[in-house]
């Protein structure tokens, strides 16, 4: 069945989705936006909930003092939030999430326990698939989902069902801010990240707190902002608990921003940190999990960092951590596209041109390179050139196929 919508209906209802407010938390926060002496002649929250069900319905429009009061709480100017028109809604056909709902209709009422834990297994199944899948491809599954907590916020459930699902909302809004940060949509990244912040505070969660900070750490120093990158995770590991995948993670991703910023002395105590940190871990069980701190990526943080310090002992390390991707059975191709790009920045070091441009190539044409990628690689192809090496006119014919162009 299809329905049409006006298009001011939709977007009320997206942008309330968007931020993981039920129509509940929606009244309340009209109401916050409401000046004293417009709150005062404001009406019951239950009456508000149904004028926001009715809006969202395609009922009627809002009308003042609704329209500024929409339009404060969500930050937008009233222009960008009403406009008129219509379009086609549409029916979304996601098996995973109406595998979901299935659930819920046959076990609970409202949420329910079972609806819950499948919930959850699926952002972890989602956590999993980051390491292989393309970002695009993982970004639509977890807009699926992120849709789904939305519509189960507006149900009935306990307390205790709510917090469990600002969790689940929260690791599927980092989740999906990462995906933008690799496609280098970098202000629709931000967006979802501010909304994962707020969840983790919300659900008071501080892990969740830290690995939006080391988030925004890494999107930082992938856009070559190394202080912001460093305080950033410094701040990270302040916030996550000791010992935790954040912290051990946060305490990584300050080595490598000390290591673009060229302090030596204190890249390598952070390096010992994370060490000290990894020791007594076990394997988890399933190390591909993007927030579950695989001990192995270790040494793959350790060949980064000391490749971007200019350290010869940076090839040992990418070697052996390219030989076991290689050769473990548990295929983890973004890890190996990325120890490719590692061992092509330390042969620049130990002068091996020819094996750099070899590693290079090799990564530029995986099929797993995402635009994240592209910047390390051009560091390559650029060293390369100033090297005069015969391969990097090839490199830049095909950074110029496969990539965004190299800025000079």
């Amino acid at each position: 069945m299809v329905t049409e919508l006006p298009i001011c209906a939709i977007r009320l209802r997206t942008e309330r989705r968007n931020r993981l407010w039920s129509q509940k938390d929606m009244a309340r926060r009209l109401v916050e936006a409401a000046d004293d002496d417009v709150r005062a002649r404001l009406p019951s929250r239950e009456s508000i909930v149904r004028r926001i069900k009715a809006y969202e319905a395609g009922h009627n429009q809002p009308d003042d003092p609704y329209r500024l009061l929409y339009a404060r709480a969500f930050g937008l100017t009233e222009d960008q939030l009403f406009d008129c028109g219509v379009r086609n809604a549409g029916q979304d056909d996601d098996d995973e999430w109406h595998a979901l709902e299935l659930a819920r209709q046959a076990y609970a009422t409202e949420v329910g326990r079972e609806t819950l834990e499948r919930l959850e297994l699926a952002v972890d199944d989602l956590a999993v698939a980051y390491h292989g899948a393309s970002p695009r491809d993982l970004l639509i599954r977890v807009r699926r989902h992120l849709d789904y907590v939305s519509r189960l916020l507006d149900a009935r459930k306990t307390l205790a069902e709510h917090r469990r699902l600002l969790i689940a909302g929260g690791w599927l809004s980092l989740l999906a801010a990462t995906c933008l940060v690799d496609l280098r949509t970098f202000p629709a990244a931000a967006a979802r990240l501010r909304t994962a912040a707020q969840l983790a505070e919300e659900a008071a969660d501080p892990e969740m707190a830290a690995w939006c900070l080391e988030t925004e750490a890494w999107q930082a120093l992938t856009d070559g902002d190394y202080g912001r990158a460093l305080a950033l995770s410094q701040a990270a590991q302040r916030v996550a608990p000791k010992g935790s995948s954040a912290h051990i993670q946060a305490t990584a991703q300050e080595g490598r921003a000390l290591a673009r910023l060229g302090a030596a002395r204190e890249t390598r105590h952070a390096l010992s940190r994370v060490t000290r940190l990894v020791t007594p871990l076990p394997l988890p069980d399933r190390p591909e999990h993007h927030y579950r701190y695989d001990p192995a990526k270790c040494d793959a943080y350790t060949a980064t960092t000391l490749s971007w310090l200019g350290d010869p002992a940076a090839e040992s390390y990418a070697r052996g951590v390219l030989a076991r991707l290689e050769s473990d059975g548990r295929p983890r191709p973004r890890r190996a596209l990325a120890a490719r790009l590692d061992l092509a920045f330390a042969l620049l070091a130990a002068d091996q041109s020819d094996e750099a441009a070899h590693m290079t190539l090799a990564a530029l044409t995986d099929p797993h390179l995402v635009p994240a990628h592209h910047w390390r690689a051009a560091e390559v192809i650029r060293n390369l050139e100033e090297r005069r090496v015969p391969e990097a006119t090839e490199l830049r014919t095909a950074y110029r196929e496969l990539c965004v162009p190299i800025v000079s």
